[in-house]
């Protein structure tokens, strides 16, 4: 057994304590309800439990993060496996430092589950470990992606706080109408998170069952001499979308589909252009049909069955814990995605700035979180405006992390993908 082997199995014990921690979080917090437990010492009790739990699952995941280190001779952020379970670490770095100065239990009900579904999101990708492309052999790869990923960790954690803010303040039994927009905005929330979930489940669904079906695509290779190149596209979900201009080299049926729906169209360029836009479109429909079972199940909305959870919570403390984070992880990630970010690409491409998808969306999150501040301390917005701000700010570092690296081309997509 090496030492990639090794780390993996750290890896697999840190999800299942973290999966473990989680639910010592919900004893602690639905638990008090019980009969005859007095609620405060009951929350007090297993909170301390939980935090050990969760503390050791970190210690497992450093111990991950480290071996495999050893064992590939480079930092684990080359690829999209390796950099989700990095900020995945990064976020219960960043839950245990804000636990230790605030230590609410309930943060850690919304934090923990989050470091979960980034590492099984993680797992979706090829674990194997790849050379490193020249751009990347640099220590300056350690210093610039560890605090881009520990400054996005800290704003995880203020969207964490924001939502359970959003949950605890929102009245779900209103019929106004501004009262009905917050919770129409909660309950997409949440579907959005399952829309991830669906994602994942439906992943490993369909590669538990073995599923692939291949197309090949030709291209045109512009020189003197009329040539082509023929590519291969391997799909891992069923095809509703096919490549555009694309033949069948294998197929696999799927509840009598025997052929794509339609194929991608032609202004989405590139050979994995129509297998993302199929990966897209199978992540939703199992977000949808997710989010009906759950609905089915509680027979209302999720806002509101989580809403009665919250209830004894100060939701000053919360908007404080919101803002805490937002601030501790901004300059973290100034220094990490733009400065150091710009002093490596001066070094690795001879330029400081080329606008590269991934420069422009980290722009885009360091100018949203400066507005965010700026509101904060300048116009006084607190309260539910700096909650749902804090919720759209997570929602753009995703895509920032997601989006960029698996939909639009560019410097930063050698974070390979299978």
């Amino acid at each position: 057994m090496n030492l990639l082997d090794v780390s993996s199995i750290f890896f697999t014990i840190a999800f299942l304590v973290y999966s473990v921690a989680f639910i010592m979080y919900g004893i602690a917090i639905m638990g008090r309800n019980w009969r005859n437990r007095d609620p405060i010492l009951h929350t007090k009790k297993w909170g301390k439990v939980s935090f050990w739990a969760s503390s050791l699952g970190l210690a497992a995941h450093l111990t991950y993060f480290f071996i495999r280190w050893a064992g590939s001779g480079h930092i684990p952020v080359s690829n999209m496996f390796e950099f989700m379970s990095t900020l995945a670490m990064m976020i219960m770095i960043a839950y245990t430092i804000i636990y230790l100065i605030y230590r609410k239990t309930v943060l850690g009900l919304f934090s923990v589950p989050i470091a979960i579904l980034i590492m099984a999101y993680a797992a979706v990708f090829p674990q194997e470990v790849q050379p490193l492309i020249p751009s990347l052999q640099h220590w300056w790869l350690a210093v610039h992606v560890t605090m881009a990923a520990l400054g996005e960790s800290f704003f995880a954690i203020g969207f964490a706080a924001g939502f359970m803010y959003l949950l605890r303040t929102v009245d779900f039994s209103s019929h106004d109408k501004k009262e009905r927009r917050q919770q129409r905005g909660v309950e997409f929330t949440f579907f959005s998170i399952i829309i991830l979930i669906g994602f994942i489940i439906a992943t490993f669904a369909f590669r538990a069952g073995g599923y692939e079906s291949v197309f090949t695509q030709e291209h045109a290779i512009s020189s003197k001499d009329a040539t082509t190149t023929i590519s291969r596209v391997e799909y891992k979900l069923p095809p509703i979308v096919s490549p555009h201009d694309s033949s069948v080299e294998s197929y696999q049926s799927f509840l009598g589909m025997d052929a794509p729906l339609f194929e991608a169209p032609s202004w989405m360029n590139g050979i994995n252009a129509g297998r993302k836009l199929n990966t897209v479109i199978w992540a939703v429909l199992a977000g949808i049909v997710l989010y009906a079972l759950i609905r089915l199940i509680l027979r209302k909305s999720i806002g509101r069955a989580v809403h009665p959870l919250l209830k004894g919570l100060d939701a000053d403390d919360l908007d404080e814990i919101t803002y805490r984070s937002i601030a501790i992880g901004f300059p973290i990630f100034t220094l990490g995605a733009l400065i150091f970010a710009m002093m490596w690409a001066q070094i690795a491409w001879g330029r400081f700035w080329g606008w590269d998808p991934k420069e422009v969306w980290a722009l885009i999150t360091w100018l949203f979180y400066s507005a965010y501040l700026h509101l904060r301390l300048s116009r006084g917005w607190q309260g539910r405006k700096s909650a749902w701000l804090a919720v759209l700010g997570f929602i753009i570092v995703m895509f920032t992390l997601v989006g960029v690296n698996l939909v639009i081309a560019g410097l930063h997509s050698y974070a390979g993908t299978d």
